[in-house]
């Protein structure tokens, strides 16, 4: 065992929750377990510097976690008395499962575990940071699990109770396949063989209601896999709840990419979660979605520094991999569930490589758009999320468009607000939703028909996106507000880009496409010629 001097692991510090109380020490046998993220091998480089995207072998090779401090950890584990649970994939995913009683987690990290009341509930935390001996911390780039509160919510809102679907007299709502359409989706695209993945912090969905959604709709119904994270299962209970989230998300795939399969991540509302679902879903070489799907999040002032700064080198690697990011900003205007006049962005709607979706009110006459303004419902608070990072700085590809030196969000928009919602069926029960948790599965289906007509995988699209001349994919959205921040033409911090106008961005995206190959035949003449 190490005697080496122990210190703390940056950013693993984490604040009790707002009016929690400490009841007492977390239960010595208690048993945990905890996910130990290693550093990458090297530097990772922004996606799409080097070219073509990297397969999962020469990722692992190339930034993968170094077999030798796999092994340093596995011991480390052992000398602790925890268990190690191998799954195969630790070089990969550079994380090795330790499992153990609360009291050897206790020793090994030197934090004292304590029970917490809040609220809505009860959570296992520690007061300061996790500490590790200093040559294991050098190369450790994150210990999640001793902490088990819950720390995202669905970016999901009901329509008022005057308006479900079926008996809605006056008020808008739309299906899936529908709002496709509005937006100019490629009709002559389903997104065949590719995969989308969704991330589930809880709920789940029902075979026999997937059947008869798309069989009123007159669509094949998808392939739909459930993949178990950290024992975490499709565990629907009733409407109304985390269950809603995740039959949107299957309908709105189903429904705008009826040719893909979908896999769902099921994982605790935990930043353990969280964290393996999405690693999981990155790596997973089996099902390889191409683009993911995230409608849960929270305000950035939730969450570590350890968790947000893992999370967002998780997103680059999956820019790497060609695997395209869809997050949902938020639905409690710009503050975020901060106080009401604080400007406050959601993670990880905030990290930025991910491709964060604002929230808008869509308005159709005689099949088209008839009006678009930003979601803001001030009788019941739901809006969309936005504003700009206190954690993230502004990346380069905003740097023409965003003024302010934080990470801009969101990126772009969709149709999210609940009195203008989604019709979906949920544990038998017909609905119509919105939030901001609609506009992430929209768009990520959007990359799946866009990736099929351009025969590539677009990846991390943000930099293609702001590169484009904003009318020549995107819908302005200039009418509204979400709090502190109002809606203009160009970029702005509610609506982002816009909403999209499918045909037109697809070409957009071919005439770049067009050019940068030009461009790099051009050079490879000059070249020649100059030898």
């Amino acid at each position: 065992m190490s005697n080496s001097k122990k210190i703390p692991l940056k950013g693993s510090e984490l604040a009790p929750l707002p009016g929690a109380r400490a009841i007492g020490p977390t239960d010595p046998h208690q048993l945990i377990e905890v996910s130990v993220v290693l550093k990458h091998r090297q530097s990772l480089p922004t996606p799409g510097d080097q070219g073509n995207l990297m397969t999962h072998a020469d990722f692992a090779t190339k930034y993968g976690a170094d077999p030798v401090q796999v092994g340093k950890i596995v011991q480390f584990g052992r000398d602790h008395n925890l268990q190690v649970l191998e799954r195969g994939d630790e070089v990969l995913r550079r994380t090795i499962t330790l499992a153990g009683t609360a009291a050897n987690m206790e020793k090994a990290f030197t934090v004292d575990l304590t029970e917490h009341e809040y609220e809505n509930g009860s959570y296992r935390g520690h007061n300061g940071g996790i500490q590790m001996p200093e040559e294991y911390a050098s190369f450790v780039s994150g210990v999640f699990g001793l902490d088990n509160r819950q720390v995202a919510r669905p970016h999901i809102r009901y329509r008022s109770a005057s308006g479900p679907f079926g008996a809605r007299g006056s008020t808008t709502s739309y299906t899936p396949p529908k709002v496709a359409k509005l937006y100019g989706f490629p009709q002559d695209a389903n997104g065949a063989g590719q995969t989308i993945g969704l991330i589930e912090l809880g709920g789940g969905y029902r075979p026999a209601d997937i059947r008869e959604y798309f069989r009123e709709l007159g669509i094949q119904p998808p392939a739909v896999k459930s993949i178990s994270v950290n024992h975490a299962e499709n565990r629907p209970t009733t409407h109304h709840s985390a269950d809603s989230i995740v039959m949107l998300d299957i309908e709105m795939a189903g429904g705008v990419a009826p040719g893909a399969s979908i896999a769902v991540y099921f994982a605790p509302n935990t930043a353990r979660g969280f964290l393996d679902a999405f690693s999981t879903a990155i790596h997973d070489q089996l099902n390889k979605p191409r683009a993911l799907s995230i409608g849960w999040g929270s305000s950035e002032i939730n969450w570590s520094h350890q968790t947000m700064e893992n999370f967002d080198q998780l997103a680059q690697e999956a820019g790497l991999l060609g695997i395209t990011v869809c997050v949902a900003a938020g639905e409690t205007v710009s503050a975020d569930g901060a106080a009401e006049t604080a400007s406050s962005v959601d993670f990880p709607a905030s990290c930025p490589h991910v491709l964060a979706a604002g929230g808008t009110r869509l308005m159709a006459a005689n099949g088209a758009i008839d009006s678009e303004t930003v979601w803001n419902d001030g009788i019941r608070g739901g809006a969309t999320g936005g504003g700009f990072s206190k954690v993230f700085t502004r990346p380069a590809w905003q740097a023409a468009v965003v003024a302010q030196t934080g990470r801009g969000v969101p990126d772009v928009a969709g149709n999210a607000d609940p009195e203008t919602g989604f019709e979906i069926l949920v544990d038998g029960h017909r609905e119509v939703v919105g939030g901001t948790a609609a506009a992430a599965p929209l768009w990520a289906s959007l990359v799946l028909l866009l990736n099929q007509k351009l025969n590539r995988r677009l990846g991390f699209v943000n930099p293609a996106f702001y590169n484009i001349a904003q009318a020549s994919g995107f819908r302005y959205i200039n009418l509204g507000n979400n709090g502190l921040h109002s809606a203009t033409y160009g970029w702005d911090p509610v609506t982002g880009q816009g909403t999209p106008m499918g045909m037109q961005l697809l070409q957009a995206l071919q005439g770049a496409a067009t050019q940068v190959h030009s461009q790099k035949s051009s050079e490879r003449i000059h070249a020649a010629s100059a030898h």
